[in-house]
Formats: C-alpha cells, structure tokens, sequence
C-alpha cells in the first residue's frame, strides 16, 4: 500500500483484527455482485470505499424512476441508462483505485461459472429465484463463498453459505426449487431504508469473508422485522438429498 491507501484506510486498519494485512486482503480481492439495484447498490457502495480491490457487477436492467426511491448509487440524470453503468460511475467517484467491470446482460449457467471462478467471494443481490438458484449452484460448483440477501416489505434477511465446508448448507438446501414464486419488491412493494441494512450486511460479511475476522453469519439465517426492529435467527442444515450440493460433499 502506499501512503495515501494508508490514509484512506486508516480507520480499518486501525483495528486490530483488521491490520495492514487484512486491509491488503481487501486490497488483492475479486468480488462477483449480481444486481445493481436496491441491495446491490449499497454493498457495492461500501465494498469499493472499503477497499476491495477489484469489482464484477452484473445487470441486464436500466434505471427507471421508481428505481430511485431506494437505489441509491442511481439518481434523476440516470434514468434510461444502464444500472452497471450508473453504479460504475459512482463507484468511480467514491474509490478511483477500485478496478470495476461490468456485465450489461442477463447471465446463464455457464457464464455464472466463469465470472464466479474468478471471485473470492460471490453477492447474490437479486430478486428472483432462479437467477438465485443458478448462483448458487456455480458457488457449489467452483466452491466460492455466497453471501445472500433479500427484502420485500419490511421484512429482509441474510446469511453466508459456505461450499466445501463440512455441514454447510447450500441456498438450495433452504429454498427447494418448486418453481418460481413472485415475491419481487416490484410486486409487493419495500421500504426505502431496509435495502439499504441488508446491502450493508452483505457488504460486512463479505469483508469477514475475505479477512476472517469474527464470525461468519453461516449455518444462521438472520431474519430482520423492520416494523418491529426485531431480529430473528434461525438454524440451517444440509439437505442430505440437495440436488445442488449433495454431491459436493
């Protein structure tokens, strides 16, 4: 690091778990995000302004005025353009040093295993089930870290699966896949400020991910009531007959 990456981080490395050695972590590391929009937004927000290296963020979407209640990398001057690109370029004005690709396209199976390949850890920030599912399983396939998270409402949740280690479930050992279920912010409504909690969650557990500091939110779904302010947790476990994960193990 140099001296100015030393000052800009300096309130990190601060911290004793973190150091200089978990700051240049960071620094080395390849984040996946998928979807740019409400949970997408913030986690990029604060990955790129807390030094992590490098970004890929994919999404086939354009901003729209009703983005903008709580998408909050997006503003007026947006609207019509690519999310990918109105997030880069925010990106670009908190953290010029974060490298930042994009992907302006909806993305299969097979691409999904390619850009997951190349992350350290993997964002699922979308909000259809099988976009999920098809995250899910590329992390399974390549063994990568995922951090979820979702909101609708006032209700939002998050938690990190974790391949290859020993009793970790997969996404699909907890949400069978039993066709697609319409629970989209855009059919049932969310409120501004929750999307931005759970982005910011996932942006944490990322950064735990990454350093190994504290303990990962694996094995627990972690369960937000906004209207009461209330969190619930909730124990998860293999599925011994997961399609996904079941020969992985």
């Amino acid at each position: 690091m140099n001296d100015e990456q030393l000052l800009r981080y300096s309130r990190q490395i601060m911290l004793s778990s973190i150091d200089i050695e978990g700051q240049q972590k960071l620094l080395d590391a390849t984040v996946f995000i998928v979807g740019a929009g409400g949970l997408g937004c913030p986690a990029a927000m604060y990955l790129a302004a807390g030094g992590f290296g490098r970004l890929i963020i994919a999404d086939d979407d354009e901003v729209d005025l009703s983005n903008l209640q709580r998408q909050i990398a997006h503003g007026t001057n947006d609207i019509g353009t690519a999310k990918t690109a109105s997030l880069k370029s925010t990106l670009s004005s908190l953290n010029a040093d974060c490298q930042i690709e994009v992907i302006n396209q909806r993305l299969d199976g097979e691409a999904f295993n390619q850009y997951v390949q190349q992350a350290d850890v993997v964002l699922d920030c979308t909000d259809n089930f099988e976009t999920r599912f098809a995250i899910n399983a590329a992390c399974v396939n390549n063994q990568k870290p995922l951090v979820t998270g979702a909101a609708i409402r006032f209700e939002g949740q998050v938690m990190v699966y974790h391949p290859g280690v020993e009793d970790s479930p997969c996404y699909q050992c907890l949400y069978p896949d039993i066709g697609e279920i319409e629970e989209t912010c855009s059919a049932n409504g969310v409120i501004a400020p929750l999307v931005g909690i759970i982005g910011s969650m996932q942006a944490l557990e990322a950064i735990k991910c990454l350093t190994g500091v504290g303990e990962p939110l694996s094995h627990r779904l972690l369960i937000l009531d906004g209207l009461e302010m209330r969190w619930r947790e909730m124990k998860t476990k293999v599925d011994p007959v997961c399609p996904v994960c079941r020969n992985s193990r």
